[in-house]
């Protein structure tokens, strides 16, 4: 069994934990996720089945979109409903049009520190140890994109907002970042993914959900075979002796292309023999093929 499945997380669980269930519930020894969601977080998990682990590094998964619930009025360590509460501020003087024209300058190019509480490693320990210890140490700015950020309700102190985003975005630290602006802090108390990449809440299955879809023999209805997931990586049609070499180790030289043409910038490309992909490669026409993976 190789493919994809998505995965409507409950509550609760680590992002662990529901592809340890996953390959219980499926009998796989091969299993594993994209994409981390917080245990507070619901929402869509793509998980890889089999051979499907081997695409994991490869699936564009550059856009996300989230649908959250920001309280105002505290900060918590964590950042959310989870975490300590660190300070308490008055939010009764915000009127809605304040709240939407600051919401609003969280769009496009942003910098953004890293929350102490995420798995980012300094110097080889994740920050989130050190933060459990009372500890706290610099963090560097990191380039996020916002590509839209709607306020879909306003029921003071709580505000329910959808965002689009690049990869990378810490959501809960958006949160923080906007109730920092608005001069009396705040938090998530609810988090749930809608989308990463192509993977979306309407094909997601719930664990309760998935355990009767395989009860009832309909797996198959709903896993995503991986080449479907690899559409946004050009192909590149390679000769019968060159292809055949792949399974040695032995990357093709720029004579070996029967259809398509190595990109100029060295982008990443599909190497494939009749329309089957047999490996995901780097390299120009001019410079050396890497093969970065090979499926065959």
């Amino acid at each position: 069994m190789n493919g994809f499945l998505v995965v409507n997380k409950d509550a609760g669980m680590t992002s662990h934990s529901v592809v340890s269930r996953v390959r219980r519930l499926t009998a796989q020894k091969k299993a594993g996720h994209t994409g981390t969601l917080d245990p507070f977080a619901t929402g869509v998990l793509p998980v890889a089945l089999g051979d499907a682990t081997k695409y994991i590094q490869f699936l564009d998964e550059s856009l996300k979109e989230y649908q959250t619930v920001m309280r105002l009025g505290a900060t918590t360590d964590t950042q959310d409903c989870e975490g300590k509460v660190l300070e308490q501020r008055e939010w009764q003087h915000l009127t809605p049009e304040l709240i939407c024209r600051v919401v609003g300058l969280f769009t496009g190019d942003l910098l953004q520190i890293p929350p102490m509480y995420s798995a980012i490693k300094q110097d080889g320990v994740p920050l989130y140890r050190i933060a459990r210890q009372g500890g706290e140490v610099e963090r560097a700015p990191r380039n996020i994109f916002i590509h839209s950020l709607v306020v879909d309700n306003i029921a003071l102190p709580d505000v329910t907002f959808t965002v689009r985003c690049s990869r990378g975005t810490y959501v809960r630290t958006l949160a923080h970042d906007i109730g920092d602006r608005l001069g009396c802090g705040a938090h998530l108390v609810s988090l749930s993914r809608i989308s990463s990449g192509s993977f979306s809440i309407e094909s997601a299955l719930t664990l309760a959900m998935l355990e009767e879809v395989i009860t009832e023999g309909r797996l198959g209805d709903y896993l995503i075979p991986s080449h479907q997931l690899l559409s946004h990586l050009d192909g590149i049609e390679l000769n019968e002796s060159s292809a055949k070499r792949l399974s040695y180790g032995i990357a093709p030289g720029p004579d070996a292309v029967t259809r398509g043409a190595w990109p100029d910038d060295g982008k990443r490309v599909l190497l494939q023999r009749d329309g089957v992909i047999l490996a995901v490669a780097e390299g120009t026409a001019t410079e050396s093929v890497r093969l970065l993976r090979v499926f065959v």
